[in-house]
């Protein structure tokens, strides 16, 4: 079954056609600058080169017929007709306490989805744009949504709930949602295969470490806590997010700076993080190491501060499961930094974690990065977001 995967951003929207039997990418790429001038497509075949055209893309309709237009082209598409694509699988970042899994797409459902966007105004109606524009050029091919927070709508009361009054979360569902929940479900599902067990026996901690990070605590087959909130602001130190902040800081901060509510906020999402701490190098960890190399301060204090923050979850997160069997890496920094994780695991003595070093030189690859005689192992597995939408996909239609 041909699934094509659409992840649609404000002015973006990424794409993977997979054959969800073999598991193979056939063709992958991205739509930039969408409704801006200069919009462009970046269209790679399985096999092929990847090639960047300039393309008229007024709106998300013109740029999912662009990339229909890749995907069927004689030269570089992947299949003859829109007759071989059988489904389209959606990523919907919020889909608040009203889908705890992924769901066929009815009318319903898109009226669902609306009334969350709220939760998530810059990232909702963009993926509702996407579907729409499916829609009306892929008539009669199912739809599926894909909530990056479903995943973890199994958290108790107890983790969820924030110390406000209680009317607030009855009136506004103000309540800790989480995000990255595919990756967080593949991650810990892959790591359970790699070790030959049910993930249901098994206490998983994932780091989700890229330019936006998380944590997630995976219990008895099941998320029972995850660090990013009503919003992914809270949580970790980010690539341009500030996480965790006492919230009077808000208040404080845009009284001292003649500065609105909004504007504040904007600033932790946009200016913050480890780009914020820094002093403005870069919310990029590759230039951020090497200006520690060279002597900067700043970007070493920020990197520590990093990764003592993702030690403090997964130490807060041990202790909500009572013990924890594998820790495991993944994303773009998770996956690929090596002296990030190296750091961040030097705080883990307390669980009898030791690096091995030559093992943690990989990138990219599922490897084991603890030494044989660790009491509590810790992993590397690359995410495959993509993958799991598409596999999820084809489960239901």
């Amino acid at each position: 079954m041909n699934i094509l995967v659409i992840n649609c951003g404000s002015s973006s929207l990424k794409y993977q056609l997979i054959d969800s039997d073999s598991k193979d990418v056939l063709a992958k790429g991205l739509c930039e600058r969408i409704g801006i001038e200069g919009s462009q497509i970046t269209h790679t075949p399985k096999g092929g080169e990847k090639k960047t055209e300039q393309i008229p893309m007024p709106d998300h309709v013109a740029a999912v017929d662009a990339v229909l237009a890749k995907l069927t082209d004689a030269t570089v598409g992947v299949v003859t007709s829109l007759d071989q694509i059988d489904a389209v699988g959606h990523r919907i970042v919020h889909g608040g306490e009203k889908f705890a899994s992924s769901v066929v797409i009815t009318d319903e459902v898109i009226k669902a989805i609306e009334e969350v966007s709220d939760l998530a105004p810059l990232h909702n109606p963009a993926n509702l744009i996407g579907i729409r524009s499916c829609q009306k050029l892929m008539p009669g091919v199912p739809m599926v949504a894909v909530f990056d927070t479903a995943f973890h709508q199994t958290m108790p009361k107890k983790a969820y709930l924030y110390g406000l009054p209680y009317e607030y979360y009855e009136k506004y569902k103000v309540r800790r949602y989480g995000f990255h929940g595919t990756s967080h479900d593949y991650v810990s599902g892959r790591i359970a295969q790699i070790l030959g067990k049910k993930r249901e026996d098994l206490k998983i901690i994932v780091c989700h470490l890229g330019n936006g990070a998380s944590v997630s605590a995976v219990m008895n087959g099941e998320c029972v806590d995850t660090s990013m909130g009503l919003t992914p602001l809270e949580g970790l130190i980010m690539g341009t997010r500030c996480g965790d902040i006492d919230p009077a800081v808000i208040g404080f901060l845009a009284q001292k700076e003649g500065k609105t509510a909004e504007e504040m906020i904007d600033i932790c999402n946009k200016k913050s993080g480890v780009l914020g701490l820094s002093g403005g190098v870069s919310s990029d960890f590759r230039d951020l190491a090497a200006a520690e190399e060279s002597g900067n301060e700043l970007a070493s204090t920020a990197l520590s501060a990093w990764s003592y923050r993702v030690a403090k979850y997964i130490g807060a997160y041990t202790a909500a499961m009572n013990g924890v069997d594998v820790i495991v890496f993944t994303a773009g920094v998770g996956e690929n930094n090596i002296t990030a994780r190296a750091e961040i695991m030097s705080y883990l003595g307390y669980l009898g974690v030791t690096v091995n070093e030559d093992a943690n030189c990989v990138r990219g690859e599922e490897v084991e990065i603890s030494t044989a005689d660790s009491n509590v192992k810790v992993w590397v597995v690359p995410t495959d977001e993509e993958m799991a939408i598409a596999e999820q996909t084809a489960a239901l239609v």
